[in-house]
């Protein structure tokens, strides 16, 4: 049941990167390009339990849709025009015989920096699923300590550096890939791959001149509730798995179309708290956490980038360190229902994922 779980866990995470890449892809009046990259990089080994997992270089493969935007959408002027992507990819990860190849796919933005006529240089934010044929075993894959499930989640931020002629681009790009399955299973150290990578994109349809709409400095504040649920495992691997249920309270001020703040009290009901210290019978009031988090949103319309540091108020047992981190991303729909998929760590361990559906007053 538990395998289920993350499997709809990480497809909900696909589901929603395509469905607001397709909607973007379905505006013509935005260029239309094909792309592909080829890649070189290395296993990144962030533990001294993955000093064995590194052997080889790691090598990938893109293939993907790359739409330039001209101005539809409010946002689109406020980035400076963005590039979103649709991108295919097969990968190895430095080690073939325990680690196995990826092969999977993720919805990007390329937010340019610095846009000349014939070149830009810009930041780029990525997200989407891989599976991998490796991933750990107690019989026959024991030595992979990083990836215990075949379905992972892929995070990818990078720069690129994008030459265009004509019909023609040619990219030079570095960027890092992120994968795991967020806790919700043991194993789970994850692999961290920093590549160099070589594009060429072809445009395939030109669009009609950039589109002049009124950049609006929209200032305002939006309150509202969500409710998260979440599943953590237990070391040792193969061990119980124990749900996590929370509530936060939100407040949110934006001061603009490109930059917003987040304030929340967190309420934390994670289960496996109680085994710290077995020996003391726990209430579920005394395990009870109590968190004030602090965030910094970066809004494309009602699809929000979400970053930022939380400190526990009350925290009995202190299971984990003071402070928590969230990284993720949130949808809005006109309704005011928010959907979100967010990671909560300690530091640079997962915690879990936060899968949640709440209500966005005042939108």
């Amino acid at each position: 049941m538990c395998k289920a779980f993350i499997n709809f866990a990480l497809l909900k995470l696909l589901i929603v990167i395509l469905f607001i890449t397709s909607n973007s892809f379905s505006q013509t009046e935005n260029d239309v390009w094909i792309e592909g990259r080829a890649k070189l990089g290395f296993l990144a080994a962030h533990s001294s339990v993955m000093g064995h997992l590194a052997k080889q270089h790691a090598k990938s493969i893109e293939l993907g849709v790359a739409l330039q935007t001209r101005g539809k959408k409010n946002w689109h002027k406020a980035y400076n025009f963005p590039i979103i992507s649709l991108t295919a990819f097969y990968s190895t990860v430095g080690n073939r015989e325990i680690l196995g190849n990826y092969v999977g796919a993720f919805g990007s933005l390329n937010l340019p920096l610095i846009k000349r006529k014939y070149y830009s240089f810009s930041a780029k934010l990525g997200a989407g699923m891989a599976y991998t044929n490796k991933a750990y075993d107690s019989e026959s894959n024991i030595l992979n300590v990083a990836i215990s499930t075949n379905i992972n989640a892929r995070i990818t931020i990078g720069i690129d550096n994008q030459f265009v002629f004509g019909n023609h681009s040619y990219t030079v790009g570095i960027d890092a890939s992120h994968y795991s399955n967020a806790a919700v299973q043991t194993p789970n150290l994850g692999l961290n791959l920093p590549f160099i990578s070589l594009g060429y994109g072809y445009r395939i349809n030109r669009s009609l001149d950039t589109i002049n709409v009124q950049l609006r400095e929209d200032k305002y504040w939006e309150y509202g509730l969500l409710g998260i649920l979440s599943v953590k495992e237990v070391f040792p691997t193969g061990g119980s798995k124990y749900p996590v249920y929370g509530l936060n309270f939100f407040g949110r001020r934006f001061f603009g179309p490109k930059t917003g703040m987040e304030v929340s009290l967190d309420f934390i009901s994670k289960q496996i708290i109680q085994i710290y210290q077995d020996d003391v019978e726990k209430t579920q009031a005394e395990i009870l956490q109590i968190g004030a988090f602090v965030g910094f949103i970066l809004p494309f319309d009602r699809f929000h980038l979400i970053t930022g540091m939380g400190v526990y108020l009350k925290d009995k047992y202190k299971p984990e360190d003071a402070f928590y981190h969230r990284v993720g991303m949130r949808y809005i729909l006109m309704n005011g229902i928010q959907l979100n998929l967010v990671l909560k760590s300690h530091w640079a361990r997962a915690d879990y994922m936060e899968f949640g559906i709440g209500y966005t007053f005042k939108r």
